[in-house]
């Protein structure tokens, strides 16, 4: 299939309508019907503002995430509309991709 992968990047703090931004991501993607989403944390990393972001043994609320999400285009497009309409502040990647499933269905 030919579509969309969409990566979000995020710290671990950041809320939306005082909701972790990851739990409410992960939230509107699975009302919206799409077929998967990956939470990913990472150790570093710095935004457009240069500021590093680190996951601290006492601080991990400054940690970067990364949420993927494959989808058909339409999906993808719906999804970014919908995060549009619903005011979120966020840095995303859209990439054309070819995906699909291997094996046998369960």
């Amino acid at each position: 299939m030919q579509g969309y992968l969409l990566q979000f990047y995020f710290t671990q703090n950041q809320r939306h309508h005082h909701q972790m931004l990851a739990e409410w991501l992960l939230d509107t993607i699975r009302s919206l019907g799409l077929s998967g989403a990956t939470l990913t944390a990472a150790e570093q990393g710095f935004g457009s503002h240069g500021s590093l972001h680190s996951a601290h043994f006492f601080e991990l609320g400054d940690q970067p995430q990364q949420i993927s999400v494959a989808a058909s285009c339409a999906d993808g497009d719906r999804l970014l509309q919908h995060l549009t309409q619903a005011g979120v502040k966020l840095f995303y990647v859209k990439s054309a991709v070819e995906y699909g499933q291997l094996g046998a269905q369960a």
